[in-house]
């Protein structure tokens, strides 16, 4: 058995990936704020606030800024460090992008707000990371490097103790096990944790989604094994596809060794504020609160699961669900086990429809596919079948290099071809990231300013402050 200790940490994930699992990233800055208050007083270790799909949905589909929404959390949260997610050399986004890119990315998302940032590759490969994790040590934030987890015959627990040493080594203040599936059970987290624990100097947090049902029972297990953190969120948005529910575990932990410290009343109050908040969107409340036994026959996300409904449904092809479900791990296995998580996921995902739609595997491919095969999102995991590969990308040799190191900087042209609808400086990493998108949100936003002051010069002074296009 671990050392006790006192106060195990908890980090509230429900301003990101809470709503992003269950409410599709929806939730409007506006219905974060008035909670706030009573958030930061909770006492957590690191709240989630930023990062992940929250950047694009802000734009596509809310018609706000992602930079003005986390400088108007930080303005509410006083005591409460934010912390984001990054995707190592794909930011916020679906691909990789210039160094230059990500270094200025990391320097304004410190600036404005960001206390920890939680960088994770897909693959697993530590040399997509690396940049990111340079710059946010050199801009004084606290870096949690990750282990994205999952199972295959090339995933057991040395694989994931040598990544974490590599990680630590340059220079990780501390480490997060990523269960994007929910499919750690609790003896594997106990053993994870407990050889990990062993192994480094620094603190160890685990992140579950509740999706498999194991979570809570995984949690428990960790911190027995001496884990120093875990990811919660508010019981109102929580299981499903999100993280376990926060007022179970700190009741379950209150009067042992582990007690978190958290006021059980407090947390009832910021429960029933969402539990009314999560009403306001349920047209895109599809996750409930069930548990999905696919995630343990296929290691799928229940996000994936959603996402294959949708395209099925739109070929008249629903009927076969249960093939891609099966489908899936075979796909991931001639790609070499990526674990299932953005953009992997959806690479798999994605072939793997296409395989059962069209009765032929890999007759046709996408070009994520076929940048895959070439090695451009970095090493997978365990060898592709190269079967497979040349079927794809014929003799082509992949690459072997930092895929990064292909890429020629990117800000420049950016800022040439964004300057007539720029802002600030972060509107050209918006639309360094999504080009489309951000050109279409800064045009509208343009045309929104243009229309308050022309109604302010219209109504003259006698009207006072009028406020800007809300954003």
């Amino acid at each position: 058995m671990a050392p006790t200790r006192q106060k195990v940490k908890v980090t509230d994930t429900t301003l990101r990936d809470g709503h992003q699992s269950l409410l599709a990233t929806r939730m409007h800055t506006e219905d974060m704020l008035p909670i706030a208050e009573k958030m930061d007083a909770v006492g957590f270790h690191s709240l989630e606030v930023w990062g992940g799909a929250t950047f694009d949905t802000c734009m596509r589909f809310l018609n706000e800024d992602p930079w003005e929404r986390l400088r108007v959390l930080r303005r509410h949260f006083k005591k409460t460090r934010l912390q984001m997610l990054l995707r190592g050399q794909n930011l916020v986004g679906y691909k990789h992008y210039a160094d230059d890119v990500v270094e200025e990315f990391v320097k304004k998302a410190v600036a404005n707000g960001i206390d920890i940032l939680r960088i994770f590759d897909a693959l697993n490969d530590i040399r997509n990371m690396e940049k990111a994790i340079a710059v946010a040590k050199n801009e004084g934030a606290h870096v949690q490097a990750t282990v994205s987890y999952t199972i295959s015959p090339f995933h057991d627990y040395d694989h994931y103790v040598s990544k974490a040493r590599e990680l630590q080594s340059l220079g990780a203040d501390s480490l997060c096990i990523k269960d994007m599936a929910g499919i750690i059970t609790p003896t594997a987290a106990y053993e994870l944790v407990e050889r990990l624990k062993g192994e480094l100097a620094i603190p160890i947090q685990l992140h579950c989604h509740y999706t498999s049902g194991m979570a809570s029972m995984s949690y428990l297990k960790a911190i027995e094994a001496g884990v120093d953190a875990v990811d919660t969120a508010i019981s109102s948005m929580s299981m499903g596809t999100s993280q376990p529910a926060t007022e179970t575990l700190v009741a379950s932990l209150e009067g042992t060794p582990f007690d978190t410290g958290l006021d059980i009343g407090l947390l009832s109050e910021i429960a029933e504020y969402f539990r009314e908040v999560r009403k306001k969107y349920a047209a895109f409340d599809v996750a409930g609160n069930a548990v999905d036994v696919n995630v343990l026959r296929y290691q799928i996300p229940g996000g994936m699961i959603s996402n294959f409904i949708s395209q099925l449904a739109q070929q008249n092809a629903l009927d076969k669900l249960p093939q891609v479900l099966a489908e899936v791990p075979r796909v991931r296995e001639d790609f070499g086990f990526p674990p299932l998580v953005t953009p992997s996921s959806q690479i798999v995902g994605a072939q793997a429809v296409l395989n059962v739609v069209i009765g032929e595997r890999y007759k046709m491919v996408t070009n994520e596919v076929k940048a895959y095969m070439r090695g451009l999102y970095g090493q997978p995991p365990a060898p592709v079948n190269e079967d497979v590969r040349r079927k794809i990308i014929g003799n082509e040799e992949p690459i072997t290099c930092r895929p990064a190191d292909l890429l020629e900087p990117q800000l420049a042209q950016a800022k040439q071809e964004i300057a007539a609808y720029m802002e600030k400086e972060e509107d050209i990493l918006s639309y360094a990231l999504f080009p489309a998108v951000t050109q279409k949100f800064l045009e509208e936003r343009m045309a929104a300013r243009t229309r308050v002051d022309f109604n302010l010069a219209q109504a003259g002074p006698q009207r006072g402050d009028v406020p800007y296009y809300p954003v």
